[in-house]
């Protein structure tokens, strides 16, 4: 399928930048993305937006905290709940990955009118909520 081989590209692109993640895997560019939008989120909540078990959640913020991309904290008001929170180290993660996207976004639209780009991008959802 031409959306399965399109996508074996981009991972594949993006992969092969040298230095492009600096050790940092897509999973954890995707919780970095997110962490930057909603510092100190909890865990579930995390799990929710990247659309994986809350477990698969613990799991990547552990890796990432043992790699010093985030640091996770208790609740203030209910210590049975772990936030998470970039560190300086997961910042300029995260400022990495965006020069890079960036760089990718502007090679995949180039070529493209705003209105086509419109249509992909409305298909594309269209696709994520089914």
């Amino acid at each position: 399928m031409l959306l399965n081989r399109a996508q074996r590209v981009v991972q594949r692109w993006i992969e092969t930048r040298p230095g492009a993640w600096d050790g940092v895997s897509s999973a954890q560019v995707g919780m970095l993305f997110l962490l930057a939008k909603r510092d100190g989120a909890p865990i579930g909540e995390i799990a929710q937006a990247l659309q994986v078990a809350p477990a698969a959640a613990t799991n990547l913020s552990k890796r990432m905290e043992a790699a010093n991309l985030v640091e996770r904290f208790a609740d203030a008001d209910d210590g049975r709940l772990t936030r998470l929170r970039l560190s300086p180290d997961g910042q300029r993660a995260r400022d990495q990955a965006t020069k890079v996207l960036e760089n990718l976004n502007a090679r995949l639209s180039d070529g493209f009118s705003p209105d086509e780009l419109a249509t992909v991008a409305r298909w594309l959802a269209h696709v994520v909520e089914l």
